[in-house]
């Protein structure tokens, strides 16, 4: 039935690929997707939507469900595609059977992430179409065009969101549902068994199927020209960025605009649109992968303006305001924090048992004058802020493992892991099992709180499990201790933590408590009755 809803970016795309006819959604939470995969559980259950391990085991469930005929959705951030780059560049060998997309939610100004990396370069990369949608409208839209040209052209599709738009809200419009579907699973043995006479002929029709995705493009309804009389210059505008361009009326201006939501570039498209045009800005929200391209496309002599020349800002998010000068055009700041607003930065919730783990870590760790403590992915990265200022590193999913490991290889002494429950099965089994076969003198802690807390509190993989996951992994039953993060127990962890601390190998603690969130949401279930 047709309707009009207002919804998130991420809800459009989720709904889209429902009534596109998906059977299943394989993700990781992740901030500025997570709300993709929570709308498919709350609202679909005729679609297979339980959270995965990693973005990696995401990819190649969904691959599978490709190849078994129906259509997938596959969820991730930014920073998961590199989990995930594995299976996601090799499906573009093997090819799709089912249709299959590729979500990735980037996050330029890094509001929840490490980087400001753009997933477009991905799509590149493996040579297979992307689309970067304008507005929720055209998230919704472009579900249904991307599930049918994946099938048309037998690869996956790459859709890039930025968190400005998956965390908005606008009025869409809906369509009619399409049923899921049929299984049929591919009998095309040579396409998915990548041994290298295989894999050859598949990279050789992947290179053909390039002139296909060009005239695609160049075709693409979400590609588009707003024309000027007499053009003084012309502006690239990218996905969510073209909003951003139109607020600033570019035609009053003298000023066409060409809009991009489909790759790879429409290259005769820009070369007929810079002839008309002269000098030209490219506006897009992330790192400068189309002002590269277009500089290639129309030679050194070509004036191009964007990220890389200064004339827009080099990192965080692209606004209004930041295109309105480059355009030329005098703005005022229209917002202004008051000077008397103290800025609040993020804390570890009140109650919440990560607080004592690092109260006895920290208590501990300060007998050592060369404690190293090596933190990880979570809402327990904000124990490197005061109160606690514990943590010494933090890089990637499940590196406080391999990160202790390698400094206590060098020497260091005492090095100390801290990962969460989720984190752990994400990304750190393996390191253990490394830490195990080499027998290295780390003590790991996995704070387990029995969710994935901050994305707001999914299932975690791994739960009632851990005991049973690093005895299986190699470490000795002797060296791997349960305790219950709460004051009254201070003095017990303590004493462990330091008794492990002085064992010449691989020791594990899991302090087990529930996270304050998700019980007070059961709580408060309880009470409704619900």
């Amino acid at each position: 039935m047709v309707s009009t809803r207002l919804l998130l970016g991420d809800e459009a795309i989720a709904l889209g690929a429902v009534h596109a006819g998906i059977s299943g959604v394989y993700a990781y939470p992740g901030t500025p997707s997570t709300e993709i995969t929570e709308f498919i559980q709350a609202n679909a259950p005729q679609v297979r939507s339980k959270w995965c391990t990693n973005e990696k085991t995401a990819m190649e469930a969904a691959l599978g469900m490709s190849y078994a005929g129906k259509r997938a959705l596959v969820c991730m951030k930014h920073v998961g595609m590199n989990v995930a780059a594995d299976a996601f560049v090799n499906s573009a060998i093997t090819g799709i059977n089912g249709g299959l997309v590729v979500l990735a939610a980037d996050d330029p100004s890094m509001h929840s992430s490490q980087n400001e990396q753009d997933s477009r370069f991905y799509g590149k990369f493996a040579m297979i179409p992307v689309l970067e949608p304008t507005t929720q409208q055209e998230a919704y839209d472009m579900m249904q065009y991307a599930y049918s040209l994946s099938e048309e052209v037998k690869l996956p599709v790459l859709l890039r969101v930025v968190t400005r738009l998956a965390h908005s809200r606008a009025g869409v419009v809906t369509a009619q549902p399409k049923d899921q579907n049929p299984l049929n699973p591919s009998n095309e043995r040579g396409n998915w068994v990548l041994l290298p006479a295989n894999a050859r002929r598949q990279y050789a029709s992947l290179i053909e199927k390039q002139a296909m995705l060009q005239e695609s493009s160049q075709k693409s309804p979400f590609n588009i020209c707003r024309e000027a009389e007499k053009p003084k210059m012309g502006i690239v505008a990218c996905g969510i960025a073209y909003n951003y361009v139109m607020e600033n009326s570019p035609a009053q201006l003298g000023i066409e605009v060409l809009k991009i939501s489909q790759y790879p570039l429409p290259v005769q498209a820009i070369k007929d649109f810079a002839g008309r045009c002269g000098t030209l800005l490219v506006a897009e929200d992330g790192q400068p992968v189309v002002e590269e391209q277009v500089k290639g496309i129309l030679g050194a002599d070509y004036i191009v303006k964007g990220r890389l020349t200064g004339d827009l800002p080099r990192t965080g998010e692209l606004t209004p305001d930041s295109l309105a000068a480059a355009m030329g055009l005098q703005t005022e700041i229209s917002f202004q924090p008051a000077e008397n607003v103290v800025p609040r930065p993020p804390a570890l919730c009140q109650g919440c048992g990560h607080r004592d783990v690092y109260d006895a870590l920290n208590k501990v760790a300060a007998e050592y004058p060369n404690a190293r403590i090596f933190g990880d992915i979570g809402c327990y990265t904000l124990g490197a802020l005061p109160p606690f200022r514990a943590i010494d590193s933090c890089v990637d999913m499940g590196a406080s493992i391999t990160m202790a490991k390698g400094a206590a290889d060098a020497g260091v002494f005492p090095a100390i892991a801290v990962i969460g429950d989720s984190t752990f099965t994400h990304s750190g089994m393996t390191g253990l099992l490394d830490a195990v076969n080499d027998n290295a003198n780390i003590t790991v802690i996995i704070s387990d709180n029995l969710t994935t807390a901050m994305t707001g509190g999914q299932d975690s993989a791994g739960t009632n499990r851990f005991e049973a996951i690093c005895k299986g992994l190699g470490v000795d039953p002797e060296h791997l201790h349960v305790v219950v993060p709460i004051p009254k127990n201070m003095e017990e962890i303590t004493r462990i933590i330091r008794q492990e601390i002085e064992y010449k190998g691989v020791s594990v603690i899991i302090p087990r408590r529930e996270c304050m969130q998700t019980l007070n949401r059961k709580l408060r279930a309880k009470r409704s009755g619900k």
